[in-house]
């Protein structure tokens, strides 16, 4: 993985494996999100009280967070099989028909990015999500004959990051709706503990900071770093992840203090250094970096707008205050004093606390 891939919340065909073996089998292993966990724990210990399956459940918010870990460890917790697969995948409604039929019961289906499932084949899931059951039609035109078939009751664990792209019908259809949040630090530097007792690698507390620090408030991120770091320790140091392996590494992987990576840096560097801060056009700034529009917009964009260091206005991009103090630069319109605020914290502030 390069380093500009590396700061990446989307998971990549080639980590399936590692990421596999870092993550919760329990609803009590999983960190931080104390909110969501508290309520799934009371959602699925009720159902199995009364013997039957839970409500449908949606999990929402931005990738690397733990949507996919969550959907395994409800299938634990009900002592379930699972069937995995994603809204793209299912083009037709024969497809997910297939699916529903073969499940058993109390099974869970968990559909990743189910905001991008086909037309038909969410139109045939709500007669699965509400009555269990569902309508194949056989034949085309007047001869076209629709066949009703019993599902077994199941709980569908949905998950998206892109929840405003789901219709209103779907939606009210789940009986459980969470959001997950960006990790606080602290939070990070615990999973960062726990990944690094599993994979076997020494890591100090300042180590676990250092990387934590770095991730983007994303467990996934985390621990991508953390796999990393752990290279460069054992080819180049003693083993151990400690604050000076973890600082030499990531400089080697080119993620900076910030989690900033090659080219949010190019990004933000060509914005000040180019158009002196903007306002600058999307297509101009991508001229400007070497990459293609969507790249810049929704790779880097996000958590450039989300760190405080670019603005989107009506006139272009505008890098910030934060953005020029970042890069050592002076804005036009002045100079930064040793009063200067630091950039600041992206996710201290959040305490998602019982």
């Amino acid at each position: 993985m390069t380093g500009d891939n590396l700061v990446s919340a989307y998971v990549s065909d080639t980590e399936l494996d590692a990421e596999a073996t870092v993550r919760p089998k329990r609803l009590d292993e999983f960190i931080a999100q104390h909110r969501v966990r508290d309520q799934l724990d009371l959602l699925l210990k009720g159902a199995m009280r009364r013997g039957s399956p839970p409500d449908h459940i949606l999990l929402s918010g931005p990738p690397g967070l733990g949507k996919t870990t969550l959907a395994n460890i409800v299938a634990a917790e009900l002592g379930a099989g699972i069937r995995v697969t994603s809204g793209p995948a299912i083009e037709r409604s024969g497809d997910l028909a297939a699916i529903l039929t073969s499940l058993a019961e109390g099974d869970v289906l968990f559909i990743d990015e189910i905001h991008r499932i086909a037309k038909p084949a969410e139109e045939l899931l709500y007669s699965a999500m509400e009555d269990f059951r569902v309508d194949v039609v056989v034949g085309k035109g007047p001869g076209a004959t629709a066949i009703p078939l019993d599902v077994e009751p199941f709980t569908l664990v949905g998950a998206t990051t892109r929840s405003g792209l789901l219709t209103g019908p779907m939606r009210d259809r789940f009986g459980f709706v969470a959001h997950l949040d960006f990790y606080a630090p602290a939070d990070l530097e615990t999973l960062l503990h726990r990944s690094a007792r599993i994979l076997g690698v020494p890591i100090t507390d300042e180590g676990a900071a250092e990387i934590a620090g770095r991730s983007r408030g994303t467990p996934r991120i985390a621990n991508r770093l953390l796999r990393r770091v752990r290279d460069f320790a054992e080819v180049r140091a003693d083993g151990v992840v400690t604050l000076e392996t973890a600082r030499a590494a990531l400089t080697v992987y080119d993620v900076d203090a910030l989690g900033l990576d090659r080219l949010d840096r190019a990004v933000l560097t060509a914005l000040v250094d180019s158009f002196r801060g903007g306002p600058v056009g999307l297509s101009t700034l991508a001229v400007a970096v070497g990459e293609q529009p969507d790249t810049v917009e929704e790779v880097c964009e996000p958590f450039l707008v989300r760190a405080g260091l670019l603005a989107r206005t009506p006139r272009g991009r505008v890098a910030t205050e934060a953005a020029w103090h970042h890069l050592a630069r002076t804005p036009p319109n002045g100079t930064f004093g040793t009063d200067t605020p630091p950039v600041p914290d992206l996710f201290s502030a959040q305490t998602d606390q019982p």
